[in-house]
């Protein structure tokens, strides 16, 4: 712990019985304090904690007449003797509870201004472009202050664990070319030259593969990334990842290393919430899709989807009919003693499967002599008894049920109720983290509007090697060795093993539309360094803003981020971003149009 400096001897959060009678120097900012009349007490907090400090009119006037004009946030330095606190008033919740310094010297070092808004103490409903516009006084407060700490313990473990693993770190440039990589890049002028443009990586993706290529089969990076699109509670334009690139391994390498450093780090910076399942489970992305609804699925809790297909292949209802004779699926979730739920709240739930993609939403109630209520009760028939075997149903519990030509469409839907569900029937616990690696995504997708394949998730992805001369002939069938980890319903990273081949990537790009010349133009030097000596090589990139809010128990990037964006891009501090002046628009050979 740092300690001893110009302006002190210890910190706000060293002091302990043992240091009862030494003499001390402590500086740092007045949290909170009570002035008794003939004596002051203040809390005095740095980052490192908060001391208790005294002073009194009879045994120090003068640090008592400082005192007395100090407020909370003045910077302060204190000198004084460390004696053990009255009996009765030792304050268990503060690790320096037990001591108080006695001060007989009392400098101010700066005044602050009233802040406009508590620092000392929480402020519920606090507007968030306020703790924006002010974000170096909202970083004072405790709560994100043990976020931000939690932050750097965090990168400071993965970098800890990588090494013992022989990863070397190796940073990549920040000016790079253009590139498409699934998001609009922020784009640099050249000043150099004229008309030419940099862009800001969206990820090291192209140089991490040339750096397996150079040699370094073990690389990381703690990467700073930028990508301009809209933000979201665990998106924003500027994040960090745990960029990881491994040369000479196959899918099962990759997963196996992750893993270890990922349990490693977690039981090291949060070892008082429990790991649900090591190793983690492993899922397809058809059984997750088909299990959960989602290929970031939540495991704190069960609730699976449940396929009705053959419960109701010949009931006369037409929403299911419709469905099933359009290619697609009829799912169902079992919400457990919810048969009991009102109007308006089956109604919160048919607007919540909407807003997610669903025509609409199927809810039955079991009721206690075994049957099922509901407006589409009518319609089944005999098929109750099948229903009900399908989804395990008791009486008491409710059924929530999606249709829809699209069977992704409505594993999504009924997906999103699922997590509902769990939120209100409060089945996922707050303390447990649960890993699932989830794996085999499809490789390409069609793309109605450009009427062309595209990749799932980035055009370097391999395909199953088994599946590869299948490509042309049916790229939906193929699949990537593409591999996301999942922690608790969030995407926390993906990866995948990459094509090291020339002729196999060339034919990816041919695929998704792409000419030879635009090949050559857009990845010319990853094209031509996988024909000098590429070895098979993969990895993953996890985001650290995410994992760090879901190990602090956070659901939004922001509050673990030092300066965040707004949701509209904005820096409330900083006024960013702002046009710029004449001059500088001439230097880049630049002019403004604002006209649509």
């Amino acid at each position: 712990m740092a300690t001893a400096q110009s302006f002190r001897t210890h910190t706000c959060g060293e002091l302990r019985p043992e240091h009862v009678g030494q003499r001390v120097t402590l500086a740092g900012w007045v949290h909170r304090r009570r002035d008794h009349g003939h004596l002051s007490f203040f809390d005095l907090r740095d980052r490192y904690g908060i001391t208790q400090v005294v002073t009194s009119a009879d045994e120090a006037p003068a640090a008592h007449q400082a005192a007395a004009e100090s407020r909370n946030e003045w910077v302060i330095q204190v000198s004084g003797a460390v004696r053990h606190r009255p009996e009765g008033t030792t304050n268990v919740e503060l690790p320096t509870g037990e001591v108080e310094v006695a001060v007989d010297e009392l400098t101010v070092l700066n005044e602050s201004k009233v802040p406009p808004f508590y620092v000392n103490e929480e402020q519920p409903g606090l507007e968030e472009a306020l703790r924006l516009q002010y974000r170096y006084l909202d970083l004072r407060r405790p709560p994100m202050r043990e976020r931000m700490l939690l932050r750097a313990r965090l990168a400071s473990a993965v970098r800890r664990e990588l090494e013992r693993d022989d990863f070397v770190e190796i940073e990549t440039p920040l000016l790079i070319r253009s590139t498409p990589e699934g998001a609009r890049d922020f784009v640099v002028p050249a000043r150099l030259q004229p008309g030419n443009f940099y862009a800001l990586p969206q990820s090291p993706q192209q140089l991490k593969q040339l750096l397996m290529v150079a040699g370094y089969d073990r690389y990381y990076q703690m990467a700073h990334c930028m990508r301009d699109e809209d933000s979201r509670k665990d998106r924003g334009p500027e994040f960090t990842q745990v960029d990881i690139e491994m040369s000479f391994v196959r899918e099962e390498d990759v997963i196996a290393t992750v893993e270890a450093m990922v349990i490693a780090v977690s039981r090291e910076v949060v070892p008082d919430r429990p790991i649900q399942e090591a190793p983690f489970p492993r899922l397809t992305y058809e059984e997750a899709l088909v299990r959960y609804g989602s290929d970031k699925p939540d495991l704190r809790f069960g609730m699976p989807l449940c396929d009705l297909r053959e419960a109701v292949t010949n009931v006369e209802f037409r929403v299911f009919a419709d469905a099933l004779s359009g290619g697609g699926a009829v799912y169902a979730i079992r919400a457990p003693g919810c048969a009991s739920y009102s109007r308006r709240q089956l109604d919160e739930l048919t607007d919540l499967a909407r807003r997610h993609g669903a025509g609409g939403l199927v809810h039955l109630s079991v009721e206690a002599d075994g049957s099922l209520r509901g407006p589409a009760a009518k319609f089944l028939g005999g098929a109750e008894a099948s229903v009900q075997a399908a989804t395990g149903a008791e009486a008491g519990d409710l059924l929530l049920v999606v249709a829809d030509s699209d069977r992704v469409a409505a594993a999504t839907a009924l997906g999103q109720l699922r997590l509902e569900m769990g939120d209100r029937l409060g089945l996922r616990d707050p303390s447990v983290l649960a890993y699932v690696w989830v794996h085999r995504f499809p490789m390409f997708k069609w793309d109605r509007d450009l009427g062309r394949w595209d990749a799932t998730h980035n055009p370097f992805s391999a395909p199953v090697w088994e599946e590869a001369e299948q490509m042309e002939a049916d790229p939906g069938s193929i699949h990537a060795q593409q591999y996301d980890l999942a922690l608790n319903g969030w995407e926390l990273g993906g990866g995948s093993i990459r094509i090291h081949r020339r002729d196999l990537l060339e034919r990816a790009f041919a695929l998704m539309g792409h000419t030879i010349a635009g090949m050559r133009d857009q990845f010319g030097a990853l094209l031509d360094a996988l024909e000098y000596g590429a070895p098979p090589h993969g990895g993953i990139a996890i985001g650290l803003e995410r994992w760090c809010a879901l190990l602090a128990n956070q659901d939004n990037i922001r509050e673990v981020t030092a300066f965040p964006k707004t949701q509209s891009g904005s820096d409330l501090m900083l006024s960013a971003p702002s046009p710029i002046d004449d001059q500088q628009l001439a230097d880049l050979h630049l002019r403004v149009n604002l006209e649509d």
